[in-house]
């Protein structure tokens, strides 16, 4: 948010670190897919509320074709209990819910999919899991995923740094 926008919602102070956008590469596999990589960007905003607001984006490295999107909202409840909802444009909604907890100066976010919807179209994820990690002003993140008969396995990692906030 600019100088000019609303005041920072008091919930949010342990997440203050992620507002920006921050950018950079990942890689993914699976056992039932080639291994990839992305570059990615993703951006954390507030508008005053007790929330953030997530857009994340990915493209190929090489061509900058569309890879890739989610959009959703990171909410801070009291205690470190931490939710995550999240539309992805593949037909799946998710919620998430974890913990947010600070180690030495990092901000780690963890979070399992408590909830997940599909359309008739979608493809049939089962189970999501991911961990940020927030490390001065660089961004990691590992996400695991169960979908079909393919037990959780882990699914993508990133190193992003910000690029503006």
């Amino acid at each position: 948010m600019s100088a000019d926008g609303p005041p920072l919602h008091e919930a949010l102070a342990p997440v203050t670190g992620l507002l920006g956008t921050f950018t950079g590469d990942g890689a993914g596999d699976y056992p039932t897919i080639d291994a990839f990589t992305y570059r990615e960007t993703v951006t954390f905003g507030h508008v005053g509320k007790p929330f953030l607001a997530y857009t994340q984006r990915t493209v190929h490295p090489v061509t900058g074709a569309p890879m890739h999107a989610e959009t959703g909202y990171l909410r801070v409840q009291p205690g470190g209990r931490t939710e995550l909802v999240l539309a992805h444009p593949t037909g799946i909604v998710e919620v998430e819910e974890g913990s947010l907890t600070e180690e030495a100066g990092t901000t780690i976010l963890t979070l399992v999919s408590t909830s997940l919807g599909r359309t008739a179209t979608a493809k049939d994820v089962r189970s999501l899991r991911r961990r940020f990690v927030l490390d001065g002003d660089t961004l990691s993140y590992d996400l695991w995923m169960a979908h079909a008969d393919t037990p959780e396995t882990h699914h993508l990692a990133a190193v992003l740094h910000r690029t503006t906030g």
